[in-house]
């Protein structure tokens, strides 16, 4: 790069030693001003100047980081004249050959964003940054190059080619010293592990190694020594042999393992005594005579903070303490806790609700201003926000004021709540099946949820109009009311509603709500053929009917996340009595429990775990309509059937396949899921699952004789996309029987996974 001084003689026509400047022009100035440019200068018009004077103007200029040459010229008549060359603007940035599309990458790794000056420091610094990425996925020699495009606007396109280097295998993997424990166990908690046969099958090691993680597993290792007991564990850092010529790596632990403990004595030390020493022994789990196991001792400390913290000392800390008698190998466990000052909350500032009303969010949280801290408190606020399912995450940050006052920052990232419902699937007997309808569950950003659907499949029709609001006036009151038309297609015969429902619900605690209802509908049959009435015992089971009842239901849920939780479970009861005036009269409960378990711990990866199951029961008080029975299959209870498809039957000539279906009395199915990571970036997960269920008009007294009992198994994708939550759903039924239609795909778009 070079830069022409004013001082030399190719510039110069005339010696400006000591002469008199008296004009000062600029010419080709753009990042700073003139005035700014004056200012630095170090002298003015009037001056005398000589050479050393000018040449530090131009230095000053220079280190601005925005030039790339200076020059001047003095005309001999008093007037100094500076140019400038100034750098190019980056207008694109590229990056080709390692994850292209990730813009994540981009702002962390490159770090030159669009309109930055052309720096080639910077470039270099880029391409180092890149290469040491790619060094701690485990690939070694990698190279990258930089490409600098001139585009007609004068900026810069500036493309970095990224050729990935190879990724090192770790062939063996040896420990030294290991007597106490089996080796085999630390491929639980370490992340560089020993490439097993078959490795690129799912569930094996394949035995990549990765840097970033290489410097830790030492330390994870002597952590699962002090699982059980030995504090003494030494492990040094892996001595690792790479062989460049085939990429692959052999690596060896040293350890040294010393004699497990034995807690001799559990006790708490308070600096400060705030809190009843009873109550917190009550939450510790280690106890004398046992191995010390330092993950219980974690889980004891974090439960003794949760306890002091919920008196509000926000800043109580909880120091290990741990009195070794290396002769008798025990240990005396000292949990000491030092409080700190009790803090209040100054203020709750709220951040990211572009859409949603502060308010709505304000009557979630458990902690307001000038309220005591407590950190049950805070957390069951974030799960309370995750319920709501209007944002796609959120955060509480404890903004520390001083010892004794703090302020919360919720920040929330808003996830679209209007939703086009879009359900179907493709069964043996019906073939493509597909329903639509609109929806948004925090309407104008109030909490409203409103619903309009206009659905219409080969199986399925429904008009309805919805509105509930779950806060009341902001209260702890829940409203709602839906007025619908509806035909639904039970195999072999078809049920027309109409009719309106109107409740009102009350949240008795932070997990426990309760629902008392009302609704009305009048209903009627269509059938393809006639039936014969004697297989009914002479009773027309297609009569149109009236139903008109009350329904009361209680519901626990302490989940963390509406859409996806990772853990809590739910678990609702509700019962549902008609003949309040209608024809119909009966007894109907439901009882729907899930469980979900984020795996996150012990898998290293965002897995989820989930059981649900469902158990239903109707109960004759004088008349129980066909429709208002039971059917099994599709999603919702066994996977792998078509909806409606699994039912007690009567052999019926005049029906389509001689039989009809006139469901059940009683139902059970459960599901078991898990669900894993499969393109993060996209909010995309696949799914894994086993269904069962069971059918029956007496499910408990005939549970193994006069039942339908199916099961099915498949996988599947969960999508967080633009327009709502999607599921896909590939199924297949485990030993189907003959005459049941089964159903490979479905998929529905809306609901909560």
């Amino acid at each position: 790069m070079k830069i022409l001084l004013s001082f030399l003689l190719v510039v110069f026509t005339t010696n400006i030693y000591a002469q008199v400047v008296k004009t000062i022009e600029y010419n080709g100035l753009v990042h700073l001003s003139k005035p700014v440019a004056l200012r630095m200068l170090g002298f003015g018009e009037g001056d005398d100047v000589d050479k050393e004077v000018v040449d530090k103007a131009i230095k000053k200029y220079f280190d601005q980081g925005y030039f790339n040459d200076i020059w001047t010229e003095f005309d001999g008549n008093g007037k100094l004249t500076f140019y400038f060359k100034e750098k190019a603007i980056i207008s694109q940035v590229e990056l080709k050959g390692w994850k292209e599309s990730d813009e994540e990458v981009k702002d962390s790794v490159i770090q030159i964003k669009k309109g930055t000056l052309y720096d080639e420091k910077k470039l270099e610094a880029a391409k180092k940054r890149i290469i040491d990425a790619i060094s701690q996925e485990g690939k070694i020699d990698s190279v990258v190059e930089v490409e600098t495009t001139y585009l007609e606007n004068g900026s810069v396109k500036v493309t970095f080619i990224v050729n990935e280097g190879e990724e090192i295998i770790i062939k063996k993997l040896k420990y030294s010293g290991v007597y106490g424990l089996d080796p085999d166990d630390f491929d639980d908690v370490l992340a560089n592990k020993e490439q097993e046969f078959m490795g690129w099958f799912w569930g094996q090691n394949d035995g990549k190694m990765s840097l970033r993680d290489l410097e830790y597993d030492n330390l994870r290792i002597r952590d699962y020594y002090m699982q059980y007991g030995y504090l003494d564990a030494k492990v040094d850092e892996p001595l690792v042999r790479v062989d460049f010529d085939n990429y692959s790596a052999d690596m060896s632990y040293l350890v040294s393992e010393g004699k497990p403990y034995i807690i001799s004595k559990v006790s708490i030390n308070q600096v400060k005594h705030v809190a009843d020493d009873e109550k917190l022994q009550e939450v510790i789990s280690l106890e004398p005579g046992e191995v010390f196991n330092i993950k219980t001792f974690r889980d004891d400390s974090k439960k003794i903070k949760t306890l002091v913290a919920d008196l509000g000392y926000a800043f109580v800390q909880v120091v290990p303490d741990l009195k070794k008698d290396k002769e008798k190998h025990t240990v005396e466990v000292v949990f000491k806790v030092m409080p700190g000052d009790k803090v209040k909350i100054r203020n709750v500032l709220i951040s990211g609700n572009n859409r949603t009303l502060d308010r709505i969010i304000r009557r979630e949280l458990y902690l307001g201003p000038n309220d005591m801290y407590s950190l049950t408190d805070l957390t069951d606020s974030r799960t309370a926000l995750g319920r709501l399912g209007f944002f796609d995450g959120n955060t509480i940050e404890e903004k520390r004021i001083d010892n004794k006052t703090m302020d919360l920052i919720v920040k929330v990232k808003e996830a679209p709540t209007g939703n086009i419902q879009l359900g179907g699937g493709y069964g043996s007997y019906g073939g493509l099946l597909v329903s639509i309808g609109v929806s948004d569950r925090n309407i104008w950003g109030s909490g409203i949820n409103v619903g309009v659907k206009a659905e219409k499949s080969q199986t399925t029709q429904n008009y309805s109009f919805n509105i509930s609001n779950p806060r009341l006036n902001d209260s702890d009151f829940s409203g709602n009311f839906s007025i619908y038309h509806s035909a639904y297609d039970y195999i072999d015969y078809s049920v027309l509603s109409n009719g309106l429902t109107m409740g009102l619900g009350h949240r008795f605690t932070r997990h426990i709500s309760g629902y008392v209802g009302y609704g009305y509908s009048s209903n009627s049959y269509t059938f393809g053929n006639d039936f014969n009435a004697s297989v009914y015992g002479g009773v027309n089971p297609f009569e149109s009917y009236t139903k008109s009842g009350v329904t009361i239901s209680a519901k626990w849920d302490n989940t963390d996340d509406y859409y996806l939780p990772r853990k809590g479970f739910e678990l609702t009861q509700s019962l549902e009595k008609s003949g309040l005036g209608g024809t119909a009269d009966f007894i109907k409960a439901r009882t729907n429990f899930a469980k979900y378990y984020g795996l996150q711990d012990l898998l290293g990866v965002d897995a989820i775990f989930r059981y649900k199951a469902r158990y239903y029961a109707v109960i004759d008080n004088g008349y129980i309509p066909l429709a208002e029975k039971f059917y099994m299959g599709g999603i919702g209870s066994v996977r792998g059937y078509q909806s409606y498809s699994l039912s007690p039957t009567v052999a019926d000539s005049t029906a389509t396949d001689g039989i009809r279906r006139v469901g059940g009395t009683q139902t059970f199915s459960n599901n078991v899921e898990l669900s894993l990571p499969l393109i993060p970036k996209a909010k995309m997960r696949v799914v894994a699952f086993v269904d069962w269920g069971t059918i029956s008009d007496n499910i408990t007294n005939n549970l193994l004789t006069n039942n339908i009992s199916r099961a099915g198994y498949g996988a599947g994708i969960e999508w967080f996309s633009p327009v709502g939550p999607i599921q896909l759903m590939f199924a297949r039924p485990i030993s189907p029987k003959e005459g049941d239609q089964t159903s490979s795909f479905e998929f529905t778009m809306g609901q909560r996974f």
